[in-house]
């Protein structure tokens, strides 16, 4: 109910500030300060270790203020009893701060049974001051009542944003490099919100940042609210509320810390007279003092401000909920300057509630010592001074825990492992082994029985040279090392271990290497005798090792992503018991350093027999006039129909692919059931259909692959065909003297690669690149035969099928065919050597001088 009220309380306040002109200055003005000591039982404390009242305390309270006041103060201390019940007249007790016993000695009184809250007034003198104060309290009680609760809690809130401001400002001051590590550490202690983001700026700039916007810094505490609520609900509930929402308050009054002193500003203004205005006071309690903060100056005219200030609830104790970080954490017991981690209770980092702390721990004599504990929120924990264990034996593993003060009360709080440090041997995580690499900052990790004790961590290079090395525990059995390398050669290293209260460090042999390469995986299939590894720097690769089957290197390749390298099986029949599934390989480096990598061997490539094929020329490719001699050869524009036989898997899914491509697979093509190009005879064997122009264009060529695809994985690759371009070949004309060259005419020339005419190619006519005319001179038929090598595929000798025509009979054709030209736009061949010279209606078309052979005379140009 009471957080439901304040939640309703905080929904009206809200309601107003839209409306409110302006927001009122914060709590930053000095007030006066109040000397205050509580005795209970015989035992006297400062205000600053009171978290709460009792009844029967016996208080001791006096305004301190300078020998120079002008303006007398009439004290005033009122003693509540509820929201809902009247204080009597005998419960408020006054006192003249600027004259008399109690301006010198100070005002003493005894907590009354039944009471519940207590308030302090300061009041500026007047005739009928005291009596004015008394009418308000007595009557609205709840509204001073709920002044108190809010007040108490604003007094906590302040404690821990106040410590959290504190402490970022030492740290700026002393070491910015340690807010990083500090700041989280603040945040858990003192449960206040922290931007990370202000930790990602450079050291100067993180304090400034960390306390940017404090008035969303602080968080719920369930503790310290406990402590002060008091109010639940009823008539003051109501009374509070109507206070609250009257429309001359604004919301705002106090933006650095919480609402509930907002509430309480708008509250108290609701008793404004013509005589008093009522100004709430936060109190910081250090020692015997509460020094007052203000956020409005006082006025000494009508109306005079009255000063309210609020003492701790009287109220049973409230431990606080500490509890440790990690009970399961071992902590070293010969530490110096131990900390033990405790979260779950701020106000005993903000506050000198829990007072006289000490952590407490036995001997091997059984007997107690109790280690002086004191509450840092910047290490997250009670700092132990463990300097009374010097000298004293103590087991290897030992139980300790915090006891101390909350207020009068005893307190005991958590328990936590502590270890004796001992001598043990020290190792290297396998992960790290072979892992330390020269000229940067290594990481390693050291395990050990127990890794609480590390003072500190040494390494020593092959030269001796000594370098501190940074550490922190992840384990309670292992520790990370980060050792410093930038400068170190390759060779033998010393780690040098040492635990608080050992006499002498404790060695462990390490050896650093150069760089090496990065492996980021092993791809490969089952019965695979070739797999790829990817990563860096893999020419120092030596070997791999996978099921017990040993891969060598081949193939390097290199890109701006990373290396790949081809590793090939040197037992080809082995590689059947590489069988799918998870497993590890092992990679053997050229320095003699072995990595494990994790690797998953794929299922096996889905694969495919070549039955047969065959060729259905098009029209093109007999007006070519080239007689194919390697059945191997496709024509470009040609059909082919080929088929398979489905090997792994036995059958042909439906959505299984076939992928054809050139070589170098810049041009491929998939055929597939679902485009027509694929159709099954049965489950198993499969018939598919290419029209190469169709699926490449007029620019592929050259040897034609094919492989199956199922399910994303690929087969490996199969020779299907050469894809090969024709020419159009459509005379051949010949002098009658077999010594002068003949004239070659047709189209696509340059497609031919040499002409002959002689199958051995002895003395060619090789066609120049780029070749862009309608004829060739090229030699003298030999019984009739003439023979081409085509660009596309030069090994295979072709012949010819062309009757060859006297040269002096075709010259009329060649300048009929040159006017053709020039009507039509399009080149013609250059006339014969005796024709004409060319017009501008008749221009002439330039062919490439191909080279003649040795022993027969330079042919003429085209």
């Amino acid at each position: 109910m009471v957080f439901q009220y304040r939640l309703l309380l905080l929904t009206a306040a809200l309601a107003f500030a839209n409306a409110a002109p302006a927001d009122p200055a914060p709590f930053d003005l000095a007030g006066p300060n109040l000397d205050l000591t509580v005795t209970r039982g015989g035992k006297t404390l400062p205000i600053s270790e009171v978290p709460n009242l009792a009844a029967g305390d016996r208080l001791w309270i006096k305004a301190d203020l300078p020998s120079t006041q002008s303006a007398h103060y009439l004290m005033v201390l009122a003693v509540l009893r509820g929201s809902t019940n009247p204080p009597p007249i005998d419960w408020f007790y006054s006192c003249e701060t600027w004259k008399g016993k109690c301006a010198q000695d100070g005002l003493d009184v005894t907590v009354p049974q039944d009471a519940q809250q207590m308030l302090v007034f300061l009041a500026p003198q007047t005739s009928g001051d005291f009596k004015t104060l008394v009418n308000a309290v007595r009557a609205r009680p709840g509204v001073f009542v709920r002044t108190s609760q809010d007040l108490n809690q604003a007094t906590l809130d302040r404690s821990r944003l106040e410590s959290y401001l504190s402490a970022i400002r030492s740290l700026n001051d002393a070491d910015p490099t340690k807010l990083q590590e500090a700041a989280p550490l603040l945040a858990r202690s003192l449960a206040v919100k922290v931007d990370e983001k202000c930790l990602d700026r450079v050291a100067q700039l993180q304090a400034p940042c960390l306390m940017q916007g404090q008035a969303a810094l602080i968080l719920d505490d369930g503790h310290s609210t406990s402590i002060v609520e008091a109010l639940t609900s009823g008539p003051a509930g109501d009374l509070a509320m109507q206070a609250s929402s009257t429309p001359q308050l604004g919301y705002g009054y106090y933006g650095p810390y919480v609402a509930s002193v907002m509430d309480i500003a708008r509250i108290l203004d609701s008793f404004r007279t013509a005589q008093y205005q009522y100004i709430p006071a936060l109190s910081a309690q250090h020692g015997n003092q509460l020094a007052l903060t203000l956020n409005a100056p006082p006025s000494f005219q009508d109306p005079k401000s009255v000063l309210v200030a609020a003492l701790p609830a009287v109220e049973r104790a409230q431990p606080p909920p500490l509890h440790a970080v990690n009970p399961k954490e071992a902590l070293c017991a010969r530490k110096t300057d131990l900390v033990v981690p405790v979260e779950g209770a701020p106000l005993v980092f903000s506050t000198d509630y829990a007072h006289e702390v000490a952590l407490s721990v036995s001997a091997k004599d059984h007997k107690t010592i109790d280690l002086p504990a004191k509450a840092d929120p910047a290490q997250g924990g009670f700092v132990v001074d463990t300097s009374a264990l010097n000298g004293t034996h103590l087991d290897d593993n030992i139980q300790g825990a915090l006891h101390g003060y909350w207020g009068f009360e005893k307190y005991d709080g958590p328990s936590f492992h502590l270890v004796n440090p001992r001598a043990q041997a020290w190792e290297l995580a396998p992960s790290d082994q072979g892992a330390l690499i020269v000229g940067r900052e290594d990481i390693v990790h050291l395990r050990a029985g127990s890794v609480a004790c590390i003072e500190r961590v040494v390494m020593k290079d092959a030269a001796g040279k000594e370098l501190k090395a940074a550490w922190k525990g992840i384990n309670p059995n292992e520790v990370e090392v980060r050792l410093p390398l930038q400068a170190a050669s390759p060779g033998a290293l010393t780690l040098a271990v040492t635990q608080y209260g050992a006499s002498e460090p404790q060695s462990l042999e390490l050896r650093a290497f150069s760089e090496a390469g990065h492996i980021d995986l092993f791809s490969i299939h089952a019965e695979d005798t070739q797999g790829i590894l990817k990563g860096t720097r893999l020419d120092e690769v030596a070997g791999l090792v996978i099921n017990g089957i040993d891969f060598a290197p081949a193939k390097l390749s290199r890109s701006q992503s990373g290396d790949e390298l081809s590793l090939v099986a040197k037992d080809a029949q082995a590689v059947t018991a590489l069988k799918q599934g998870d497993t590890t390989a092992r990679i053997t480096l050229q320095d003699g350093r072995a990595i494990d990598l994790q690797t998953f061997v794929n299922a096996p490539r889905p694969s495919a027999a070549l039955i047969g094929r065959s060729v259905q020329p098009s029209a093109s490719t007999s007006e070519s006039n080239i007689l194919l001699s390697d059945q191997n050869e496709l024509p470009q524009d040609a059909k082919l129909t080929f088929s398979v036989r489905a090997k792994l898997p036995t059958v042909f899914g439906h959505d299984e692919a076939i992928e054809v491509a050139t070589a170098d697979e810049a041009f491929s093509t998939v055929l597939t059931l679902g485009n027509g190009a694929i159709t099954l005879e049965n489950s198993n064997v499969a018939v598919a259909k290419l029209s190469p122009l169709k699926a490449f264009g007029s620019s592929a060529f050259g040897p034609l692959r094919f492989r199956v695809v199922a399910n994303g994985v690929m087969g490996d690759w199969q020779t299907l065909a050469t894809l090969v371009r024709l020419p159009v070949l459509k005379e051949l004309k010949c002098p009658a003297t077999t010594d002068l060259p003949c004239k070659l005419f047709g189209s696509d020339l340059f497609l031919v690669d040499s002409v002959s005419n002689e199958a051995q190619f002895s003395h060619p006519v090789q066609v120049p690149d780029g070749f862009t005319g309608y004829s060739l001179s090229v030699p003298h038929p030999t019984d009739g035969q003439l023979f081409v090598k085509l660009r596309d595929d030069p090994s295979a000798i072709h012949s010819v099928a062309l009757s060859t025509q006297e040269l002096s009979s075709a010259l009329e054709s060649g300048h009929v065919a040159v006017r053709r030209a020039a009507a039509t736009g399009v080149a013609a061949p250059a006339p014969a050597a005796d024709a004409k010279p060319p017009t501008a209606e008749t221009p002439a078309v330039p062919s490439a001088s191909p080279i003649a052979p040795a022993a027969q005379p330079q042919p003429p140009q085209p």
